[in-house]
């Protein structure tokens, strides 16, 4: 049977939380198994956020915007003083909000995502950063780690990116932690924890679950 196609309003409804559970559940679902999917929500939850901070002076689709409104408290009234000088600032926060706006409803490539990577009772001296940037090809990750002993032979090192429900997808395996490139295929608004393992080869292409470092994706 096919799938129904899944419009922008209807990612944009989910960004916002006001899909109903049961579709909810199911676009979900759609999109932990499609990178498109996953970038597509990724654009609308960073509108979201924009919008949410910016105000009305945001561009936006007009659906996205009704239920924005919906949600935003009253405001209070200020005098013509404050409203004045208030309006100086919005029309700044709001020029560059239009600015990333356009940069995340054109489909750009120019997302970028960062990790701060803290340190495991399995390599207590370890730290590391990490960032995620969207190319045609896929997301970039940037690594630097230190306080990992280099492996080699049968030994090394294995990075994943891991989806609330616990879904691993492995982005790329390593040596030594410093200048480390890896690429994913899947979003990281959507697998939100990046985890480093060390492996050994076994035949086995599961996690060994010896994580020496882990941290949450945040945009940035």
């Amino acid at each position: 049977m096919r799938m129904r196609r899944v419009g922008e309003e209807e990612l944009a409804a989910l960004a916002d939380g006001s899909l109903a559970p049961e579709r909810s559940a199911e676009l979900e679902a759609r999109i932990e198994a499609s990178p498109i999917l996953a970038d597509r929500l990724a654009d609308q939850e960073r509108a979201v956020a924009l919008l949410r901070g910016a105000g009305n002076e945001v561009g936006a689709p007009a659906g996205l915007r009704a239920r924005l409104d919906a949600q935003r408290p009253a405001r209070t009234v200020r005098t013509p003083r404050r409203l004045a000088l208030g309006g100086v600032a919005t029309a700044a926060v709001a020029a560059a909000a239009v600015a990333v706006f356009v940069l995340v409803g054109s489909g750009s490539h120019g997302a970028r995502y960062r990790v701060a990577l803290g340190a495991t009772p399995l390599a207590s001296a370890a730290r590391g950063e990490a960032t995620l940037a969207r190319t045609p090809s896929g997301w970039r990750v940037h690594l630097e780690a230190t306080g990992l002993p280099r492996l080699a032979g049968e030994r090394f090192y294995e990075a994943w990116l891991r989806s609330p429900s616990g879904l691993l997808v492995p982005i790329g395996t390593f040596n030594d932690g410093r200048n480390v490139t890896l690429w994913a295929g899947v979003s990281p608004a959507r697998f939100t924890v990046l985890t480093i393992t060390r492996e050994q080869r076994d035949g086995n292409q599961a996690s060994s679950g010896e994580k020496v470092l882990a941290g949450p994706v945040r945009a940035g």
